[in-house]
């Protein structure tokens, strides 16, 4: 069970002001099993709030790790254009760092291996730390030498006192899921070796509001971070972000690059340029936030009426992709009951099951061509063109998409 948090995760703050309400909804990776159907299902509020202190946006209610990552249906590998995404900055890391057999990479919430694989490639040395016992599994059947535990800073003290310290350190898609923000960042310090660099990805909020990515939104993410909230929380630790970058994947990713904090260090003029634009943005803005609420019912009103529409004209719709962000997407949408007649997802730890809150089944995207409906509706609209090239005969025999983010679309 989740439970209400009262103070900022990063600052402490207990200023927080709630923004935007998405009701009550289950976990979003809570799939089910069929005879699971009729059970009662454990929902727990879906609230954004704004942190006037720090300017961190958050959801205001956690739910444990252990129940939600101990056992994860989320298998990186399975999209390739992660894979392709992961290839590139480790070939470009390998390079300009100059890395080889006597260094170290260590990637928490490692997942399956996808990434650290390819530093196994190049020779290096790889650890991974991954708490979901059957993901662990795989990336160790793999060859990757991974912990099944959740990164700590007892964790990091452990590492570092039996000469793990790294070279690298990559948190791909991790720090959003941390209750004990600053503790994590600590373990990242005391991990680091002198000259190492912390390389992390997260969902950036500035793209969330702006493209109304509203379906980020769910209880495994409790952080929503910009460079503002990050560089603060950083320093705070004894660490610098020293670099930054703006990557598309996930619908728009931040990529920070930090070590430890000396005052001979020069940060990359795109650190101060990112922070003056968010600055401008408004990004300690209450009323930014507020508006934020206003489009999220207004692109839910438009989506609603299309699927509608459809309905009336006869058409039969599908979904793709059993994800997180569709389970926040539809539990906040809750179209009427036959709107969606299932769902496809390329896992196939997913299929099969049922999807948390409107319990659609969850089929193979072969599914798709079998039974022509007329429409697909893309949950996973951050991996669009890497789907629509899957499916082209699908389209090709007359299909159509429709893709919800950041304004409702068919294609």
């Amino acid at each position: 069970m989740s439970s209400r948090t009262s103070a900022c995760l990063s600052c402490g703050s207990t200023g927080c002001v709630p923004v935007l309400d998405l009701g009550r909804t289950p976990l979003a990776n809570s799939l089910l099993k069929p005879d699971q159907r009729n059970l009662p299902e454990s929902t727990s509020p879906l609230v954004l709030a704004f942190c006037p202190a720090c300017s961190l946006v958050q959801i205001t209610e956690t739910t444990p790790p252990e129940s939600l990552f101990r056992d994860y249906v989320y298998f990186s590998s399975f999209s390739d254009t992660m894979l392709r995404h992961c290839k590139s900055l480790v070939d470009r890391l390998y390079c300009e760092r100059q890395l080889g057999p006597n260094h170290h990479v260590v990637e928490i919430a490692s997942n399956d291996g996808y990434l650290l694989q390819f530093y196994k490639q190049h020779g290096v040395p790889v650890l991974g730390v991954e708490p979901a016992r059957n993901i662990a599994k795989v990336a160790e059947e793999r060859g990757i030498p991974t912990i099944c535990e959740f990164f700590t800073n007892d964790l990091a003290a452990q590492l570092s006192g039996g000469g793990k310290q790294a070279d690298i350190i990559h948190a791909n898609n991790v720090l959003a899921h941390v209750p004990d923000l600053n503790g994590f960042v600590a373990g990242l310090k005391r991990l680091l070796m002198p000259n190492g660099a912390i390389v992390i990805e997260a969902p950036y909020l500035v793209d969330m509001i702006d493209h109304c990515e509203f379906d980020t939104i769910y209880h495994e993410h409790l952080c929503y971070f910009s460079l503002t909230a990050l560089d603060r929380l950083f320093t705070k630790h004894g660490l610098t972000i020293f670099d930054v970058e703006r990557i598309p994947i996930h619908g728009g990713s931040l990529r920070i690059f930090a070590t430890h904090s000396d005052p001979r260090l020069d940060r990359r003029p795109a650190v101060a340029e990112m922070l003056r634009s968010e600055a401008a943005w408004g990004v300690a803005s209450l009323e930014k936030y507020r508006r934020f609420s206003t489009q999220v019912e207004q692109l839910a009103a438009d989506l609603r009426r299309t699927l509608m529409e459809l309905k009336q004209q006869g058409k039969k719709i599908a979904a793709y992709g059993a994800s997180a962000k569709g389970s926040t997407l539809l539990n906040y949408l809750r179209p009427g009951p036959g709107t969606l007649e299932y769902v496809v997802d390329r896992s196939t730890i997913k299929q099969g099951l049922l999807t948390p809150g409107l319990h659609l089944p969850i089929f193979p995207p072969t599914r798709l061509v079998e039974t022509m409906p007329d429409y697909v509706l893309l949950l996973t609209w951050n991996f669009k063109d890497e789907i629509l090239e899957q499916q082209a005969e699908y389209r090709r025999r007359g299909g159509k998409f429709i893709v919800p983010i950041p304004k409702v679309q068919v294609i």
